[in-house]
Protein backbone atom coordinates (compact mmCIF):
# COMPACT_ATOMS: atom_id res chain seq x y z
CA UNK A 1 0.00 0.00 0.00
CA UNK A 2 1.44 3.38 -1.02
CA UNK A 3 2.02 6.19 1.43
CA UNK A 4 -0.50 8.49 -0.30
CA UNK A 5 -3.22 5.81 -0.22
CA UNK A 6 -2.47 4.98 3.40
CA UNK A 7 -2.83 8.51 4.64
CA UNK A 8 -5.75 9.27 2.38
CA UNK A 9 -7.81 6.82 4.41
CA UNK A 10 -7.17 8.61 7.67
CA UNK A 11 -9.63 10.90 9.45
CA UNK A 12 -6.57 12.81 10.67
CA UNK A 13 -5.54 13.56 7.10
CA UNK A 14 -9.08 14.79 6.50
CA UNK A 15 -8.77 16.98 9.60
CA UNK A 16 -5.48 18.55 8.47
CA UNK A 17 -6.70 19.07 4.90
CA UNK A 18 -9.87 20.76 6.19
CA UNK A 19 -7.84 23.04 8.45
CA UNK A 20 -5.67 24.15 5.52
CA UNK A 21 -8.73 24.84 3.37
CA UNK A 22 -10.27 26.86 6.21
CA UNK A 23 -7.08 28.95 6.40
CA UNK A 24 -7.82 30.48 2.98
CA UNK A 25 -11.64 30.32 2.99
CA UNK A 26 -12.42 33.62 4.70
CA UNK A 27 -11.68 35.93 1.78
CA UNK A 28 -14.90 37.83 2.47
CA UNK A 29 -13.17 39.23 5.58
CA UNK A 30 -10.62 40.99 3.34
CA UNK A 31 -13.06 43.38 1.66
CA UNK A 32 -11.39 46.39 3.29
CA UNK A 33 -8.16 45.70 1.38
CA UNK A 34 -9.59 46.04 -2.11
CA UNK A 35 -12.74 48.12 -1.48
CA UNK A 36 -10.90 51.44 -2.17
CA UNK A 37 -9.74 50.07 -5.54
CA UNK A 38 -13.26 48.89 -6.29
CA UNK A 39 -14.69 52.29 -5.41
CA UNK A 40 -12.13 54.23 -7.45
CA UNK A 41 -12.01 52.00 -10.54
CA UNK A 42 -15.81 51.75 -10.82
CA UNK A 43 -16.46 55.39 -9.82
CA UNK A 44 -18.78 54.41 -6.94
CA UNK A 45 -19.99 56.72 -4.22
CA UNK A 46 -20.05 55.36 -0.65
CA UNK A 47 -23.73 54.41 -0.84
CA UNK A 48 -23.19 52.34 -3.99
CA UNK A 49 -20.13 50.66 -2.49
CA UNK A 50 -22.14 49.70 0.60
CA UNK A 51 -24.92 48.33 -1.59
CA UNK A 52 -22.41 46.18 -3.49
CA UNK A 53 -20.85 45.03 -0.21
CA UNK A 54 -24.26 43.85 1.04
CA UNK A 55 -24.15 41.13 -1.63
CA UNK A 56 -20.99 39.90 0.11
CA UNK A 57 -22.79 39.59 3.45
CA UNK A 58 -25.66 37.68 1.84
CA UNK A 59 -23.35 35.31 -0.04
CA UNK A 60 -21.13 34.59 2.96
CA UNK A 61 -24.03 33.77 5.31
CA UNK A 62 -26.60 31.91 3.22
CA UNK A 63 -25.25 28.42 2.66
CA UNK A 64 -28.41 26.34 2.34
CA UNK A 65 -27.45 25.25 -1.18
CA UNK A 66 -24.11 23.86 0.03
CA UNK A 67 -25.88 21.88 2.75
CA UNK A 68 -28.42 20.44 0.30
CA UNK A 69 -25.63 19.49 -2.11
CA UNK A 70 -23.63 17.79 0.66
CA UNK A 71 -26.66 15.77 1.82
CA UNK A 72 -27.67 14.70 -1.68
CA UNK A 73 -24.47 12.69 -2.26
CA UNK A 74 -23.87 9.36 -0.56
CA UNK A 75 -20.86 7.10 -0.47
CA UNK A 76 -18.47 9.80 0.72
CA UNK A 77 -18.74 11.96 -2.40
CA UNK A 78 -20.44 14.89 -0.64
CA UNK A 79 -17.32 16.72 0.66
CA UNK A 80 -15.48 16.45 -2.65
CA UNK A 81 -18.40 17.73 -4.73
CA UNK A 82 -19.14 20.61 -2.36
CA UNK A 83 -15.49 21.72 -2.24
CA UNK A 84 -15.25 21.61 -6.05
CA UNK A 85 -18.45 23.67 -6.40
CA UNK A 86 -17.10 26.23 -3.92
CA UNK A 87 -13.76 26.47 -5.73
CA UNK A 88 -15.46 27.12 -9.07
CA UNK A 89 -17.58 29.92 -7.55
CA UNK A 90 -14.56 31.46 -5.84
CA UNK A 91 -12.57 31.60 -9.05
CA UNK A 92 -15.47 32.92 -11.13
CA UNK A 93 -16.37 35.69 -8.66
CA UNK A 94 -12.91 37.07 -7.92
CA UNK A 95 -11.52 36.59 -11.44
CA UNK A 96 -14.40 38.55 -12.98
CA UNK A 97 -13.89 41.27 -10.35
CA UNK A 98 -10.16 41.38 -11.17
CA UNK A 99 -10.88 41.68 -14.90
CA UNK A 100 -13.33 44.50 -14.17
CA UNK A 101 -11.10 46.62 -11.91
CA UNK A 102 -8.08 46.24 -14.22
CA UNK A 103 -10.12 47.37 -17.23
CA UNK A 104 -9.82 44.05 -19.11
CA UNK A 105 -13.64 43.93 -19.11
CA UNK A 106 -15.98 46.88 -19.67
CA UNK A 107 -17.16 48.48 -16.43
CA UNK A 108 -20.11 46.33 -15.25
CA UNK A 109 -23.31 47.76 -13.71
CA UNK A 110 -23.19 47.87 -9.91
CA UNK A 111 -25.75 45.06 -9.71
CA UNK A 112 -23.54 42.78 -11.81
CA UNK A 113 -20.50 43.65 -9.70
CA UNK A 114 -22.60 42.77 -6.66
CA UNK A 115 -23.30 39.40 -8.25
CA UNK A 116 -19.57 38.80 -8.76
CA UNK A 117 -18.99 39.57 -5.09
CA UNK A 118 -21.91 37.35 -4.10
CA UNK A 119 -20.41 34.43 -6.04
CA UNK A 120 -17.00 34.95 -4.44
CA UNK A 121 -18.38 35.17 -0.89
CA UNK A 122 -20.87 32.33 -1.43
CA UNK A 123 -17.94 29.96 -2.02
CA UNK A 124 -17.03 30.40 1.65
CA UNK A 125 -20.21 28.58 2.71
CA UNK A 126 -19.30 25.60 0.52
CA UNK A 127 -15.80 25.29 1.97
CA UNK A 128 -17.16 25.73 5.48
CA UNK A 129 -19.95 23.17 5.06
CA UNK A 130 -17.67 20.49 3.61
CA UNK A 131 -15.01 20.95 6.30
CA UNK A 132 -17.28 21.34 9.34
CA UNK A 133 -19.76 18.56 8.51
CA UNK A 134 -16.98 16.10 7.63
CA UNK A 135 -15.16 16.89 10.88
CA UNK A 136 -18.34 16.30 12.91
CA UNK A 137 -18.90 13.00 11.07
CA UNK A 138 -15.36 11.87 11.82
CA UNK A 139 -15.29 12.99 15.48
CA UNK A 140 -18.92 12.83 16.74
CA UNK A 141 -17.85 12.55 20.38
CA UNK A 142 -15.77 15.75 20.19
CA UNK A 143 -17.96 17.75 17.84
CA UNK A 144 -17.73 20.96 19.88
CA UNK A 145 -13.95 20.84 19.77
CA UNK A 146 -13.67 20.10 16.04
CA UNK A 147 -16.28 22.71 15.10
CA UNK A 148 -14.37 25.21 17.24
CA UNK A 149 -11.12 24.35 15.46
CA UNK A 150 -12.68 24.64 11.98
CA UNK A 151 -14.54 27.85 12.74
CA UNK A 152 -11.49 29.22 14.53
CA UNK A 153 -9.23 28.81 11.51
CA UNK A 154 -11.94 30.34 9.34
CA UNK A 155 -11.93 33.35 11.67
CA UNK A 156 -8.14 33.60 11.33
CA UNK A 157 -8.17 33.17 7.55
CA UNK A 158 -8.70 36.87 6.85
CA UNK A 159 -5.59 37.76 8.85
CA UNK A 160 -3.63 34.95 7.15
CA UNK A 161 -4.61 36.10 3.65
CA UNK A 162 -3.74 39.70 4.52
CA UNK A 163 -0.29 38.58 5.71
CA UNK A 164 0.26 36.83 2.37
CA UNK A 165 -0.87 40.00 0.56
CA UNK A 166 1.40 42.30 2.57
CA UNK A 167 4.38 40.03 1.95
CA UNK A 168 3.88 39.46 -1.77
CA UNK A 169 1.67 42.27 -3.11
CA UNK A 170 1.70 45.13 -0.60
CA UNK A 171 0.38 48.29 -2.27
CA UNK A 172 -1.18 46.41 -5.20
CA UNK A 173 -4.77 45.47 -4.32
CA UNK A 174 -5.55 44.39 -7.91
CA UNK A 175 -2.96 41.63 -7.54
CA UNK A 176 -4.61 40.71 -4.24
CA UNK A 177 -7.89 40.14 -6.12
CA UNK A 178 -6.08 37.88 -8.57
CA UNK A 179 -4.55 36.00 -5.63
CA UNK A 180 -8.01 35.54 -4.08
CA UNK A 181 -9.23 34.06 -7.36
CA UNK A 182 -6.39 31.51 -7.43
CA UNK A 183 -5.22 30.51 -3.93
CA UNK A 184 -8.60 29.65 -2.29
CA UNK A 185 -9.50 27.87 -5.55
CA UNK A 186 -6.40 25.74 -6.10
CA UNK A 187 -6.03 24.63 -2.47
CA UNK A 188 -9.48 22.94 -2.24
CA UNK A 189 -8.94 21.28 -5.62
CA UNK A 190 -5.61 19.88 -4.39
CA UNK A 191 -6.92 18.73 -1.00
CA UNK A 192 -10.54 17.73 -1.66
CA UNK A 193 -9.65 14.05 -2.20
CA UNK A 194 -8.36 13.90 1.38
CA UNK A 195 -11.51 15.41 2.96
CA UNK A 196 -13.46 12.20 3.43
CA UNK A 197 -15.68 10.61 6.07
CA UNK A 198 -14.04 7.86 8.16
CA UNK A 199 -16.21 6.14 10.77
CA UNK A 200 -13.34 4.52 12.66
CA UNK A 201 -12.71 3.66 16.28
CA UNK A 202 -9.44 3.40 18.15
CA UNK A 203 -6.71 5.86 18.98
CA UNK A 204 -6.67 8.76 21.39
CA UNK A 205 -8.82 11.30 19.55
CA UNK A 206 -8.86 13.95 22.25
CA UNK A 207 -5.10 13.86 22.69
CA UNK A 208 -4.41 14.77 19.07
CA UNK A 209 -7.35 17.12 18.76
CA UNK A 210 -5.80 19.03 21.64
CA UNK A 211 -2.61 19.35 19.56
CA UNK A 212 -4.67 20.83 16.71
CA UNK A 213 -6.17 23.21 19.27
CA UNK A 214 -2.71 24.19 20.50
CA UNK A 215 -1.59 24.90 16.92
CA UNK A 216 -4.62 27.14 16.33
CA UNK A 217 -3.86 29.09 19.52
CA UNK A 218 -0.21 29.43 18.48
CA UNK A 219 -1.22 30.79 15.05
CA UNK A 220 -3.67 33.25 16.65
CA UNK A 221 -1.09 34.46 19.16
CA UNK A 222 1.54 34.87 16.47
CA UNK A 223 -0.83 36.84 14.23
CA UNK A 224 -1.88 39.07 17.13
CA UNK A 225 1.76 39.95 17.88
CA UNK A 226 2.43 40.65 14.19
CA UNK A 227 -0.73 42.78 13.77
CA UNK A 228 0.06 44.93 16.81
CA UNK A 229 3.73 45.21 15.86
CA UNK A 230 2.94 46.37 12.31
CA UNK A 231 1.15 49.43 13.66
CA UNK A 232 4.18 50.58 15.61
CA UNK A 233 7.12 49.39 13.49
CA UNK A 234 7.72 49.71 9.75
CA UNK A 235 8.90 46.28 8.67
CA UNK A 236 11.48 45.81 5.93
CA UNK A 237 10.77 43.28 3.18
CA UNK A 238 13.35 40.79 4.49
CA UNK A 239 11.78 40.85 7.97
CA UNK A 240 8.27 40.53 6.49
CA UNK A 241 9.38 37.50 4.47
CA UNK A 242 10.86 35.92 7.62
CA UNK A 243 7.59 36.53 9.48
CA UNK A 244 5.63 34.97 6.62
CA UNK A 245 7.88 31.88 6.49
CA UNK A 246 7.43 31.31 10.22
CA UNK A 247 3.67 31.57 9.73
CA UNK A 248 3.88 28.93 6.99
CA UNK A 249 5.78 26.62 9.35
CA UNK A 250 3.04 26.97 11.95
CA UNK A 251 0.38 26.22 9.33
CA UNK A 252 2.25 23.16 8.02
CA UNK A 253 2.73 21.70 11.52
CA UNK A 254 -0.59 19.72 11.49
CA UNK A 255 1.16 17.35 9.06
CA UNK A 256 3.29 16.03 11.93
CA UNK A 257 0.16 15.48 14.02
CA UNK A 258 -1.29 13.41 11.19
CA UNK A 259 1.71 11.07 11.13
CA UNK A 260 1.70 10.56 14.91
CA UNK A 261 -2.07 10.15 15.21
CA UNK A 262 -2.24 7.75 12.26
CA UNK A 263 0.56 5.62 13.71
CA UNK A 264 -1.14 5.47 17.13
CA UNK A 265 -4.51 4.65 15.59
CA UNK A 266 -3.01 1.93 13.42
CA UNK A 267 -1.43 0.25 16.44
CA UNK A 268 -4.64 0.58 18.44
CA UNK A 269 -6.70 -0.92 15.62
CA UNK A 270 -4.31 -3.87 15.33
CA UNK A 271 -4.54 -4.57 19.07
CA UNK A 272 -8.34 -4.21 18.91
CA UNK A 273 -8.64 -6.81 16.12
CA UNK A 274 -6.41 -9.23 18.04
CA UNK A 275 -8.67 -8.85 21.08
CA UNK A 276 -11.82 -9.39 19.00
CA UNK A 277 -10.39 -12.58 17.48
CA UNK A 278 -9.54 -13.86 20.97
CA UNK A 279 -13.08 -13.13 22.21
CA UNK A 280 -14.63 -14.81 19.17
CA UNK A 281 -12.58 -17.93 19.84
CA UNK A 282 -14.18 -18.13 23.28
CA UNK A 283 -17.71 -16.85 22.45
CA UNK A 284 -19.29 -17.18 18.99
CA UNK A 285 -20.22 -13.85 17.40
CA UNK A 286 -23.82 -12.64 17.54
CA UNK A 287 -25.97 -13.06 14.51
CA UNK A 288 -27.44 -9.97 12.84
CA UNK A 289 -30.83 -10.31 14.56
CA UNK A 290 -29.25 -10.51 18.02
CA UNK A 291 -26.98 -7.57 17.27
CA UNK A 292 -29.90 -5.49 15.98
CA UNK A 293 -32.05 -6.21 19.06
CA UNK A 294 -29.15 -5.37 21.38
CA UNK A 295 -28.45 -2.10 19.58
CA UNK A 296 -32.09 -1.04 19.57
CA UNK A 297 -32.52 -1.92 23.23
CA UNK A 298 -29.46 -0.19 24.66
CA UNK A 299 -28.07 2.28 22.13
CA UNK A 300 -30.75 4.82 21.20
CA UNK A 301 -29.80 7.12 18.35
CA UNK A 302 -30.49 10.81 17.76
CA UNK A 303 -33.13 11.16 15.05
CA UNK A 304 -31.72 12.49 11.79
CA UNK A 305 -34.29 15.12 10.84
CA UNK A 306 -34.41 16.79 7.45
CA UNK A 307 -34.76 20.55 7.14
CA UNK A 308 -38.56 20.61 7.06
CA UNK A 309 -38.86 18.30 10.05
CA UNK A 310 -36.41 20.47 11.99
CA UNK A 311 -38.32 23.64 11.07
CA UNK A 312 -41.48 22.15 12.59
CA UNK A 313 -39.81 22.02 16.02
CA UNK A 314 -39.97 24.82 18.56
CA UNK A 315 -36.25 24.40 19.26
CA UNK A 316 -35.31 25.34 15.69
CA UNK A 317 -37.05 28.72 15.91
CA UNK A 318 -35.70 29.41 19.38
CA UNK A 319 -32.21 28.83 18.01
CA UNK A 320 -32.92 30.99 14.95
CA UNK A 321 -34.17 33.90 17.08
CA UNK A 322 -31.20 33.65 19.43
CA UNK A 323 -28.78 33.75 16.48
CA UNK A 324 -30.54 36.79 14.98
CA UNK A 325 -30.00 38.65 18.27
CA UNK A 326 -26.40 37.51 18.84
CA UNK A 327 -24.95 37.44 15.33
CA UNK A 328 -26.94 40.46 14.17
CA UNK A 329 -25.67 42.69 16.97
CA UNK A 330 -22.12 41.36 16.55
CA UNK A 331 -22.08 42.17 12.83
CA UNK A 332 -23.61 45.59 13.46
CA UNK A 333 -20.74 46.32 15.85
CA UNK A 334 -17.89 45.26 13.56
CA UNK A 335 -19.49 46.91 10.50
CA UNK A 336 -19.48 50.27 12.30
CA UNK A 337 -16.38 49.97 14.48
CA UNK A 338 -14.38 52.54 12.48
CA UNK A 339 -17.15 55.16 12.76
CA UNK A 340 -17.58 54.37 16.46
CA UNK A 341 -13.87 54.93 17.05
CA UNK A 342 -13.94 58.18 15.10
CA UNK A 343 -16.91 59.49 17.10
CA UNK A 344 -15.14 58.68 20.39
CA UNK A 345 -11.91 60.41 19.33
CA UNK A 346 -9.80 57.35 18.55
CA UNK A 347 -7.02 57.84 16.01
CA UNK A 348 -7.14 56.06 12.66
CA UNK A 349 -4.25 53.85 13.80
CA UNK A 350 -6.15 52.80 16.92
CA UNK A 351 -9.33 51.96 15.01
CA UNK A 352 -7.35 50.11 12.34
CA UNK A 353 -5.76 47.99 15.05
CA UNK A 354 -9.18 47.26 16.53
CA UNK A 355 -10.46 46.11 13.14
CA UNK A 356 -7.46 43.81 12.68
CA UNK A 357 -7.72 42.41 16.21
CA UNK A 358 -11.42 41.61 15.76
CA UNK A 359 -10.38 38.44 13.90
CA UNK A 360 -8.36 37.36 16.96
CA UNK A 361 -11.27 37.90 19.38
CA UNK A 362 -13.52 36.16 16.85
CA UNK A 363 -11.15 33.18 16.80
CA UNK A 364 -10.97 32.99 20.61
CA UNK A 365 -14.75 32.80 20.78
CA UNK A 366 -15.07 30.21 18.02
CA UNK A 367 -12.37 27.95 19.39
CA UNK A 368 -12.94 28.52 23.10
CA UNK A 369 -16.70 27.99 23.08
CA UNK A 370 -16.37 24.67 21.24
CA UNK A 371 -13.64 23.34 23.49
CA UNK A 372 -15.10 24.56 26.80
CA UNK A 373 -18.66 23.46 26.00
CA UNK A 374 -17.34 19.99 25.08
CA UNK A 375 -15.57 19.73 28.43
CA UNK A 376 -18.58 20.79 30.49
CA UNK A 377 -20.95 18.59 28.48
CA UNK A 378 -18.92 15.39 28.90
CA UNK A 379 -17.38 16.03 32.32
CA UNK A 380 -20.11 18.01 34.12
CA UNK A 381 -23.25 17.10 32.16
CA UNK A 382 -23.94 20.76 31.34
CA UNK A 383 -26.26 21.21 28.33
CA UNK A 384 -24.54 23.17 25.56
CA UNK A 385 -27.26 25.89 25.15
CA UNK A 386 -26.21 27.16 28.60
CA UNK A 387 -23.13 28.68 26.96
CA UNK A 388 -25.23 30.54 24.39
CA UNK A 389 -27.13 32.13 27.28
CA UNK A 390 -23.85 32.96 29.03
CA UNK A 391 -22.29 34.60 25.96
CA UNK A 392 -25.42 36.65 25.31
CA UNK A 393 -25.30 37.96 28.87
CA UNK A 394 -21.66 38.98 28.32
CA UNK A 395 -22.60 40.51 24.95
CA UNK A 396 -25.18 42.69 26.69
CA UNK A 397 -22.48 43.95 29.03
CA UNK A 398 -20.23 44.67 26.04
CA UNK A 399 -22.91 46.76 24.31
CA UNK A 400 -23.56 48.73 27.50
CA UNK A 401 -19.82 49.39 27.91
CA UNK A 402 -19.51 50.81 24.37
CA UNK A 403 -22.64 52.94 24.84
CA UNK A 404 -21.07 54.55 27.91
CA UNK A 405 -18.24 56.08 25.87
CA UNK A 406 -15.76 56.14 28.78
CA UNK A 407 -12.01 55.99 27.94
CA UNK A 408 -11.12 52.52 26.65
CA UNK A 409 -14.77 51.51 26.32
CA UNK A 410 -14.43 50.51 22.67
CA UNK A 411 -11.37 48.36 23.40
CA UNK A 412 -13.04 46.48 26.26
CA UNK A 413 -16.47 46.32 24.63
CA UNK A 414 -15.14 45.07 21.28
CA UNK A 415 -13.22 42.27 23.04
CA UNK A 416 -16.36 41.07 24.84
CA UNK A 417 -18.59 41.34 21.78
CA UNK A 418 -15.96 39.84 19.44
CA UNK A 419 -15.38 36.78 21.63
CA UNK A 420 -19.10 36.24 22.22
CA UNK A 421 -19.96 36.78 18.54
CA UNK A 422 -17.37 34.18 17.53
CA UNK A 423 -18.76 31.77 20.12
CA UNK A 424 -22.10 31.62 18.32
CA UNK A 425 -20.44 30.31 15.14
CA UNK A 426 -19.09 27.38 17.14
CA UNK A 427 -22.03 26.70 19.45
CA UNK A 428 -24.84 26.97 16.89
CA UNK A 429 -23.58 24.31 14.42
CA UNK A 430 -22.67 21.94 17.27
CA UNK A 431 -26.08 22.26 18.94
CA UNK A 432 -27.77 21.85 15.56
CA UNK A 433 -25.96 18.54 14.95
CA UNK A 434 -26.96 17.29 18.41
CA UNK A 435 -30.62 18.29 18.29
CA UNK A 436 -31.40 17.35 14.68
CA UNK A 437 -28.78 14.73 13.77
CA UNK A 438 -25.89 14.64 11.33
CA UNK A 439 -27.55 13.37 8.14
CA UNK A 440 -28.88 16.81 7.09
CA UNK A 441 -26.65 18.81 9.43
CA UNK A 442 -25.13 20.99 6.70
CA UNK A 443 -28.50 22.10 5.37
CA UNK A 444 -30.03 22.81 8.78
CA UNK A 445 -27.16 24.79 10.33
CA UNK A 446 -26.79 26.87 7.15
CA UNK A 447 -30.51 27.66 7.33
CA UNK A 448 -30.16 28.80 10.93
CA UNK A 449 -27.18 30.94 9.83
CA UNK A 450 -29.55 33.04 7.69
CA UNK A 451 -30.42 34.70 11.00
CA UNK A 452 -27.04 36.48 10.83
CA UNK A 453 -27.69 38.77 7.80
CA UNK A 454 -31.34 39.17 8.85
CA UNK A 455 -30.34 40.46 12.29
CA UNK A 456 -27.50 42.51 10.82
CA UNK A 457 -29.77 44.27 8.34
CA UNK A 458 -32.25 45.41 10.98
CA UNK A 459 -29.69 46.38 13.61
CA UNK A 460 -26.97 47.81 11.37
CA UNK A 461 -29.11 49.58 8.77
CA UNK A 462 -32.39 50.26 10.53
CA UNK A 463 -31.01 51.03 13.99
CA UNK A 464 -27.33 52.06 13.96
CA UNK A 465 -27.28 53.78 10.56
CA UNK A 466 -30.62 55.52 11.05
CA UNK A 467 -29.82 56.86 14.53
CA UNK A 468 -26.31 57.92 13.45
CA UNK A 469 -27.79 60.08 10.66
CA UNK A 470 -30.23 61.66 13.12
CA UNK A 471 -27.46 62.43 15.64
CA UNK A 472 -25.20 63.97 12.97
CA UNK A 473 -25.34 67.76 12.93
CA UNK A 474 -27.11 69.29 9.94
CA UNK A 475 -24.82 69.79 6.97
CA UNK A 476 -22.17 67.46 8.44
CA UNK A 477 -21.38 63.89 7.40
CA UNK A 478 -19.43 62.89 10.51
CA UNK A 479 -20.81 62.66 14.05
CA UNK A 480 -18.58 63.37 17.06
CA UNK A 481 -19.30 62.50 20.66
CA UNK A 482 -20.70 59.68 22.81
CA UNK A 483 -24.25 60.50 21.74
CA UNK A 484 -23.61 59.22 18.18
CA UNK A 485 -23.94 55.55 19.13
CA UNK A 486 -25.20 55.58 22.73
CA UNK A 487 -28.86 54.90 21.93
CA UNK A 488 -27.98 52.36 19.23
CA UNK A 489 -25.91 50.25 21.62
CA UNK A 490 -28.50 50.49 24.38
CA UNK A 491 -31.04 49.13 21.88
CA UNK A 492 -28.67 46.34 20.92
CA UNK A 493 -28.12 45.60 24.61
CA UNK A 494 -31.90 45.22 24.91
CA UNK A 495 -31.92 42.90 21.89
CA UNK A 496 -29.22 40.65 23.35
CA UNK A 497 -31.11 40.65 26.67
CA UNK A 498 -34.10 39.25 24.77
CA UNK A 499 -31.73 36.74 23.17
CA UNK A 500 -30.51 35.76 26.64
CA UNK A 501 -34.10 35.08 27.74
CA UNK A 502 -34.81 33.01 24.62
CA UNK A 503 -31.56 31.04 24.95
CA UNK A 504 -32.43 30.32 28.59
CA UNK A 505 -35.74 28.89 27.39
CA UNK A 506 -33.83 26.75 24.85
CA UNK A 507 -31.53 25.55 27.63
CA UNK A 508 -34.46 24.56 29.85
CA UNK A 509 -36.27 22.79 27.00
CA UNK A 510 -33.20 20.71 26.06
CA UNK A 511 -31.90 19.69 29.48
CA UNK A 512 -33.64 16.29 29.39
CA UNK A 513 -32.51 15.74 25.81
CA UNK A 514 -28.89 16.38 26.73
CA UNK A 515 -29.07 14.00 29.69
CA UNK A 516 -30.20 11.27 27.29
CA UNK A 517 -27.62 12.38 24.74
CA UNK A 518 -24.78 12.02 27.27
CA UNK A 519 -26.10 8.61 28.34
CA UNK A 520 -26.28 7.47 24.72
CA UNK A 521 -22.67 8.50 24.14
CA UNK A 522 -21.55 6.74 27.33
CA UNK A 523 -23.26 3.48 26.29
CA UNK A 524 -21.89 3.59 22.77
Amino acid sequence: MGISTYFRRSKWTAMAASVWIQCTSGSSYCFGIYSPLLKFSQDYDQSTLNSVAFFKDIGANIGVLSGLLYSSFVGGEGPKVVLAAGAIQCFAGYFLMWLSVTGALPRPPSGLMGFYLFLAAHSQTFFNTADVVTAVENFPDSRGTVVGIMKGFLGLSGAILIQIYRTLFNGNPSSFLLMLSLLPTLLPFLLMFFVQIHHTNGGDNLRYLNVFSFISIAVATYLMIVIIGEHFITLQLSIRISIFLLLLLLLISPLFVVFRAQLTESRSRSAYHDEIRLIEDINPPENEEQKSNRDQGFLPRVENMNLFQAMRTFEFWLLFLVMACAMGSGLATVNNISQIGSSLGYTSTETSTLVSLWSIWNFLGRFGAGYISDYFLHEKGCARPFFIALTLALMTIGHVIISSGFPGSLHLGSILIGVCYGSQWSLMPTITSELFGIRHFGTIFNTVAIASPVGSYFLSVRVVGYIYDIETSSGMKVCKGTHCFMLSFLIMASVTTIGFAVSTALFLRTRVFYKRFILMRALS
